[in-house]
């Protein structure tokens, strides 16, 4: 039996605090130093710790992330695969769907007509956006191109 490499625990406080911004940033792009800094590690030493106390690296923990909101989108909003794919962070139809299909085992859109197929209540796409359940992948980037005022 292997046995898993532990991080000491005050570590465990930056690792949650750096999984806690992929939490709440899964649609923003993927910026590894960043998150490494969230946690006050160089990238190598964070991916390790990552990987060691979760038995994921970040990438493949925020890919999932992402897909379990692809599915809750998916389930409930009256949306297009395509504004689910760009609603959660991907910039690439095709990247969506493979990943969705490796992690669920079905594609987006056949995960979706076997929840419409149910008769669940839908709620409209317009208000999706509107109330701000998600951000259009537009006013994201247009979000990071702002210069910062202060």
């Amino acid at each position: 039996m292997t046995e898993r490499r532990r991080v000491p625990g005050d570590v465990l406080v930056h690792l949650r605090r750096a999984r806690d911004h992929l939490d709440a940033h899964y649609a923003e792009d993927f910026d590894l130093d960043l998150v490494a800094g969230l946690a006050g590690m160089s990238r190598f030493h964070f991916v390790r710790s990552f990987a060691a106390t979760y038995r994921t690296t970040p990438a493949a923990y925020l890919a999932a992330r992402r897909i379990e909101r692809a599915q809750d989108l998916l389930r409930a909003a009256n949306l297009t695969v395509t504004e689910v794919c760009h609603a959660v962070g991907y910039s690439s139809l095709g990247s969506f769907s493979s990943r969705f299909r490796e992690i669920v085992g079905e594609s987006p859109s056949e995960f979706q007509k076997r929840y419409a197929a149910d008769g669940n209540p839908r709620i409209p796409g317009c208000y999706v956006f509107m109330a701000g359940l998600v951000e259009r992948s537009t006013a994201i980037q247009e979000k990071h191109e702002q210069p910062d005022p202060s």
